[in-house]
């Protein structure tokens, strides 16, 4: 069986100014990413889906929902999508506020479309390795969770730095056993050295 496509990532473009949301999108459609307009921050909450790759280009100011309070629900959510900021003169306080809130970065009004389609990429390519980072962390857990309790016990002892004849006094057992479960971790785990799988259980508890 096939495995589903990934969706194609896509720049999500919140704005409550109708002329606006049609230039951002006809210039990235201009630059072959795929943008989706939303006219307020509500629209866009109703029909996202976290798992879907690709940034937001938000504005500041808008009415009912402000792109900070977005910003804010969508951190709740766990959702690491990267947001570039569209301010308006006055508004530096705000995208100040944001950047410290995680926003990727802020555009002034007017901007070059130049600079807002790097920004738009640099957001893509952060967005992309994010992800990869915490599917790699789930495949690690994932491994994890078949480990038995004894293995997961010798996992434990070994990753802080116990040698095997430390470890089997510890647990009342052969170092041979000690030895039979510790490769068996490694094999359950992927992991083709020893300093790997210290590296894997340390990036699943960071």
């Amino acid at each position: 069986m096939e495995k589903p496509r990934e969706p194609q990532p896509t720049v999500f473009v919140i704005d409550d100014d109708e002329a606006v949301r049609a230039s951002l999108r006809l210039l990235l459609k201009s630059v072959g990413l795929p943008a989706t307009a939303y006219c307020s921050a509500q629209e866009f909450l109703s029909g996202y889906d976290a798992r879907h790759p690709g940034c937001v280009v938000l504005d500041v100011r808008m009415p009912g929902m402000s792109g900070l309070e977005l910003q804010q629900i969508l951190n709740v959510r766990g959702a690491t999508v990267p947001v570039i900021f569209i301010t308006g003169h006055g508004d530096i306080p705000m995208a100040v506020e944001a950047m410290q809130h995680g926003a990727f970065d802020f555009l002034q009004k007017p901007f070059r479309d130049q600079d807002l389609l790097d920004r738009v990429q640099r957001a893509l390519e952060k967005d992309h390795r994010t992800r990869q980072e915490l599917k790699e962390k789930d495949h690690i857990r994932e491994r994890l969770t078949s480990l038995t309790p004894r293995e997961h016990e010798v996992l434990t002892l070994i990753s802080r730095g116990k040698p095997n004849k430390v470890v089997a006094a510890d647990l009342g057992v052969s170092q041979r056993t000690v030895e039979i479960h510790r490769a068996r971790v490694m094999e359950k785990m992927g992991a083709s050295s020893f300093a790997q799988l210290v590296r894997m259980v340390l990036d699943t508890e960071g």
